[in-house]
């Protein structure tokens, strides 16, 4: 069996999206990346949670084509292999519907940093992709969304490692991480912090974003060159 290695970690990452309550039924996936074959794990399309094994997993290469797997991919595949294409830098993805992110993401709104929660993950706004066209969807539907995601980045000139995540416009989130594990990481961050802005718009319609200097702190202190968060060296 191929990756089993790789298999274990995106299954573990698979079975914390039920555990955080990012999914409910199958409205989720995550995958990974073996960079030096071009392989990627990623979960089956429509099988229950409680039915997911590192064995029914599927493996499919960097031109969607099932390398290892019994079962058909997720039906987000093309959508996760075009954003691997594009940035070459992340080993995960994971996409939910979780419900906060869903709401901004329905509103067409990017999620806007209010404070030091949002910033000590994502460095600005969690950005909102323009809603494909007809023509888009027609022509090929998950392909399509992964390019979208790609020109907001492209456009915003946006770093995926300092953003890692985005909710695509009247659909929802999809978050990535080094690898599976962090993706999940970055998906439950990118939902409370989802659910904080809109706490904060409730509270105060008319609130601003954090101002730049606290964002800049909170976010360099843990991710900058000269990062002092935490117990490194």
């Amino acid at each position: 069996m191929l990756l089993e290695k790789l298999r274990q970690e995106v299954y573990r990452a698979n079975m914390e999206l039920p555990e955080k309550n990012l999914v409910v039924y199958t409205w989720g996936n995550v995958s990974g990346i073996d960079r030096e074959k071009g392989l990627i794990v990623i979960k089956p399309s429509g099988v229950e949670y409680e039915d997911l094994t590192p064995e029914n997993l599927v493996i499919v290469d960097m031109n969607n084509k099932i390398v290892e797997g019994d079962l058909n991919p997720s039906s987000d595949t093309k959508t996760h292999v075009e954003l691997y294409k594009t940035f070459p830098a992340i080993g995960g993805i994971v996409h939910t519907h979780s419900p906060h992110a869903v709401g901004w993401a329905q509103a067409g709104r990017d999620i806007p940093c209010y404070g030091t929660t949002h910033a000590d993950y994502f460095y600005g706004s969690v950005p909102c992709t323009r809603n494909l066209t007809a023509q888009e969807v027609d022509e090929d539907y998950e392909l399509n969304t992964g390019k979208v995601i790609a020109e907001t980045f492209r456009e915003r000139n946006l770093d995926p490692v300092a953003v890692p995540g985005v909710i695509c416009h009247s659909h929802g989130p999809f978050s990535w991480g080094k690898d599976p594990a962090q993706a999940v990481y970055h998906a439950v961050v990118l939902e409370e912090v989802a659910k904080m802005a809109m706490y904060t718009i409730t509270v105060n319609p008319q609130a601003a974003p954090a101002p730049q200097y606290i964002q800049d702190k909170h976010y360099l202190r843990k991710h900058g060159p000269n990062a002092y968060y935490g117990q490194g060296k």
